[in-house]
Order: C-alpha cells, then structure tokens, then sequence
C-alpha cells in the first residue's frame, strides 16, 4: 500500500462540480489500497478576489491582516472537498495548516517552511481517513498561533514538504496542463509534453516563469529526494515525471532555511577569450558562436555585457587544451564584426587570459535567498580575491577569479558554507561530468516578462564592490537573477573601473534604483540605470554540456528574426539572453521552433 500526496490546484477545484470531480479521483485512488493526503488551493480565482476586497479598503494593507484574510480561500475548499468526499462513503477530515503542524518563520506574506508536527496528520492516516489539507499557509508557533502565508506557488510547497516529512511514495501535482511542457502552451499551442525531466532542470524552468511548478516545491524535492509528478486534472495520463539524484541525509528540522550550498567546486583548467567593441547589433553573436560551433569548439561560461554606445563586450569560457583554437577562431573574426561606419575606431579587440580557475557554490537551497550569493562574494573579499566574471543560475553561482588564488578561494568559501574537507569538487573537473550525447541538448525554453535590469556605470574594480552592492540588495530582501559584469575596464582618476549589470523583479526595479542612487557617492561607483522594458528568454538541458553549437543556434535563431541580443548569460545546463520587452513572446516562439521542440498536437488550456 502506498502513501501518496496530492495536490489540486485552483482551477481543478473551481467550481462544485469541479470539486466533486476531484472527490471522485481521490476516492478512486483510495479504492485502489493507498493513504492519501490531500492539498489544496482556494477555488479559481478567490485569491485575487480577496486581494481586490484588501485594495478596496487599503492601498498598502497589513501584512499580518492579508495573510488572515488570504488563508481563508484555502479553508472554503477544504471544507467542501471534505463533504464531497464522506458523501462517497469516505471517512475523511479537514486540516487548517496550523491544524496539520506547518510551522514557518514569522513572516507574513513570504514565510519558509520550519518544520511538521506530524502527530495528529499520521493518527488521522493510521483511522483510514483522506486528509483534506489547507495549502498555502502554516503558523509561526505553537506558542504565537500566527497565521501565515508561504506566498506564490505556496499550495505547491505544503504538497511537497508534506510528502517529504511522511517519506510519502511519490506526490502528484495536478493541474491545468497535461505535465510539463517545453514551454508555456498559451504562447506556443505546439509544445511537447516530456515524459521526465531533472529536478535541476525543473529549477530553472520554474525560476524562468514556467508556472506548472514553484521553484521552492522543486528545492524541497530535490533536497529530500520526493518522487514527483506533474499530471493533468482532467485526464488519466501518466503526466511528466520529476526525477532527482539520492538525496544526501538532511534533518527534517528547518526544512527549508537548512543549509543552502552542497557543494564547492572548482575547475583550474579554464581559459577566457574575450571580444571587446563588437557592435550592438542583431547576429553580432550567432556569427561569433556559429564559427565557434563549426570548429567544435566547447564553451563553458558566456556572458555578454550591457551595451556602452554602440558596442557590446562579449566573453567565453573554454577548456586549456582548446585555447588555441578558440582564440584563432575570435581573432579571426574579429575584423568581421567592425562597425562599417567606423571601422578604425570600432575595431573588435580580442583578449586572452589564461591563468584563470571557475569557482562556483551549489545547492537547491538558494532560490530566493539573495543572501547566499551576497555572502559568496563577502567570503571572496576577505580572502582578497577579485572576481573577474560571474555566472548564476537556481543551483549555482560561479566566480572567474585568478588561477593563483583558486585554493584560497576554495577554502575561504569551504569554511564559510560549512563544507566537510573532501566534499568540494574536483580540480580540473568543472563539477559535472559530460552527458551522453543521445540526452536532447535542450529539454525547454522559458520567458520572464517581469524581470528589471539595473546597471551600475563605473564600479571600481576591486575586491569586496560585488561584496558590497549585492550585500546592500540582501538586506533589502531584493533577489538578484542574471549578474553581467563587462570585460571593458576604463582607468579614471587612477582607479579601474568595470560596468555590472544585472536583473531583478519588476516589482523590486524602482526601489533597488532609489537605494543604490543614494549610496553611489559613498561607495564611489557611477549612475544607476533601470531599463524595465525587458525580457528574458532562456533554453534549459542538462544535455547541453559537451555539446557545441546549442548557443549558436539559440543566437542564430534570434538573428534570423532581427531581434538584438542586450545581455547573455550561462550556466552548465541554461543559456538565458535579454531582449526588448516587446520582441520577448516572438524571441521564445522562434527559438521553440529552432530546436524542433514543437509537436503535432495542440494544447488548449482549460479556462
């Protein structure tokens, strides 16, 4: 017999008969000779309808107040789907979060997940009863009773740590969609279902605006090994399965602010080439790469910068060995990507470095915690090491620093994370091994249009800056995505300076510009710039790795549609561009169709 954690959405609960629908699964499943838990969100839309009733009587209302007021959706559902159930003969009770034993921190709004009393949720299993359980909300403490809220996706969360704490046989997720898809079907009708996907693959789908799951309930499954799957309300199709690797032993206690990071690793036989002053124009990076590609050249680490007039610079990472090549490769073209208008004055100018090492942090545990790359970059200036470029994605933040310093980089971030001597990654390794060539090099493709970009002109270049700036948005709880730091560096008044560039929710842009502005002088970097009219569009595969020519036609593709390239960024298994605002739903249809992800069957999403 199975234990098994479902989890219903808003829209498959949206109606009564929609309820009773669920009823009729859930009984179904019972039948079969498994335990059930079952989570729930509020009915369709009562969530926001809740939200407007608070706007109507508040412009900025109490944290504490929404969180009495949004928790009680959960509780209309609960109760009905509980009555739905015992009209079929099936013993069954409802359970407020409080009720169930989810205790969180107390912070109303955005609450982390402590620790579940699992008493009274195992006796009420053991008596042969489904558990209706209220997602989306817990308590501080026993001692406060504090109703608090986990946020977005919070239904999502509860299913999942719930599943985690009762070591449940698997947790399904039902929703809207068949299972997961290769991107959103509303903007592309023709995406694929997968059968499977990697929890490190689902991460960065779920942190790039893919809705079918929350990051957060991604992290806590893969931390605790929860098998997962994704289904459809309205179907029996087997959905899309979640897999994650054995997970290493982990206390059930602080079950979502346990430690972040897993891992440190490092990877000395790194070289960067550079391009600086290419123009800022469509197709400037599908010629680099495309070349690049067709020498089968792999590329580790990309990033291009924020533009500086009309030109832009752009970086690659690539094994030793191969440093030659690449390097004849970028020199070669370099005078094809002049600017006709000014050629001696635009000049692509091709830089080499080649005592350099990678040094990255890992771990499911920094989504959302703005704090952990703060406190990678703090570690590294204390240590004195500057950082030369920088790479993040949900599982890792990486650091181009000088080869000289690799080992006292390693250790300093070894003792601040609390890494066991032997657990760090390997020299010379880059922390993955290759993927077998049959795995698909891209498994989705994601579009956030809800990101700011702020860039800051002129930091000087020195340890502890990265420290500091990204400190300062730590503790005004703002989480940074995408972090471009530009190859150029300009020497004024005998200080050498670098552009950073990097993206933030639309919703923190303003009040990240205000606080940065203020502290411009005092730190002595230059204007605060805020663009919100971006996009960010993103492929995701583990099979990329080892893989050449999945950039160039992720740059190639979006040539092809004149849509110019602001900002590029990479890690192992994601390469994300920044484009215009507008250009953002045609930049994700064309790189969709590029990698041949599209199917014969269309997706409707139900209404």
């Amino acid at each position: 017999m199975a234990l098994i954690v479902q989890k219903f959405g808003g829209t498959s609960v949206g109606s009564v008969e929609r309820i009773q629908a669920v009823a009729q699964r859930v009984y179904k499943t019972v039948k079969a000779g498994n335990s059930i838990v079952v989570v729930v969100s509020a009915m369709g839309k009562t969530t926001d309808g809740l939200v407007k009733l608070a706007k109507e009587i508040s412009r900025n209302p109490n944290r504490r107040e929404m969180d009495m007021l949004l928790s009680t959706g959960e509780q209309v559902t609960i109760a009905l789907l509980t009555m739905a159930l015992q009209e079929l003969g099936q013993p069954a009770i409802s359970m407020t979060g409080a009720q169930v034993g989810i205790v969180t921190e107390a912070e109303h709004s955005r609450a982390r997940i402590l620790h579940i009393e699992t008493t009274r949720l195992t006796r009420n299993i053991n008596e042969g009863k489904v558990v209706v359980v209220a997602g989306f909300q817990g308590t501080s403490s026993a001692k406060e009773m504090e109703i608090t809220t986990l946020g977005r996706g919070g239904s999502d969360t509860s299913a999942v740590a719930i599943a985690a704490v009762l070591r449940a046989s698997f947790c399904e997720i039902y929703t809207d969609v068949p299972g997961i898809l290769t991107t959103d079907p509303r903007l592309v009708p023709e995406a694929q279902l997968m059968d499977a996907i990697t929890c490190d693959e689902m991460l960065e789908l779920a942190s790039l605006g893919a809705k079918v799951l929350h990051p957060r309930a991604v992290e806590i499954a893969r931390n605790y090994g929860v098998p997962l799957v994704v289904r459809s309300s309205w179907t029996d199709a087997p959905g899309t399965w979640v897999t994650s690797a054995k997970p290493q032993g982990r206390s059930l206690i602080n079950l979502e602010i346990a430690r972040p990071v897993d891992n440190v690793e490092f990877d000395t036989d790194q070289a960067k080439v550079a391009l600086l002053r290419v123009p800022d124009k469509p197709g400037v990076a599908a010629k680099l790469f495309g070349e690049i590609s067709r020498q089968k050249i792999d590329v580790d680490l990309i990033i291009q910068s924020i533009n500086e007039g009309n030109s832009n610079d752009i970086a690659f990472t690539v094994r030793t060995p191969i440093l030659k090549r690449a390097e004849a490769v970028a020199a070669a073209i370099a005078p094809a990507l002049r600017s006709q208008s000014n050629p001696k004055l635009d000049e692509a100018e091709v830089m080499v470095e080649h005592n350099i090492a990678k040094v990255s942090i890992a771990g499911a545990g920094m989504i959302g915690r703005p704090g952990v790359a703060a406190k990678m970059f703090a570690t590294l200036a204390a240590a004195g090491v500057n950082i030369q470029m920088i790479s993040t994605s949900e599982v890792k933040v990486s650091c181009v620093v000088d080869a000289a310093e690799c080992d006292r980089a390693v250790i300093a971030l070894r003792t601040a994370f609390e890494i066991e001597a032997g657990e760090e990654g390997k020299r010379g390794q880059g922390g993955q091994g290759r993927i077998i060539e049959e795995t698909p090099p891209v498994r989705g493709v994601a579009l956030d249009l809800n990101q700011a970009r702020l860039a800051i002109r002129q930091l000087p270049d020195r340890p502890g800056m990265a420290a500091k700036l990204f400190g300062l948005l730590a503790q005004h709880n703002i989480s940074v995505d995408m972090i471009i730091q530009s190859q150029r560096c300009r020497v004024i008044d005998g200080v050498p300076r670098r552009d950073i560039a990097f993206t933030v929710s639309q919703l923190d842009g303003e009040s990240a510009k205000e606080m940065l502005t203020q502290v411009a002088a005092e730190f002595g970097w230059g204007e605060v710039v805020l663009d919100s009219a971006i996009a960010k569009v993103s492929i995701v595969g583990a099979g990329m790795l080892g893989q050449p020519g999945v950039a160039a036609k992720m740059f190639e593709a979006l040539a092809q549609q004149q849509i110019n390239i602001q900002m590029i960024a990479t890690s192992e298994i994601k390469i994300s561009c920044v484009v215009a605002q507008e250009q953002g739903v045609k930049a994700l249809q064309a790189i969709h169709t590029a990698f041949g992800l599209a199917g014969s069957e269309k997706f409707v999403v139900p209404a």
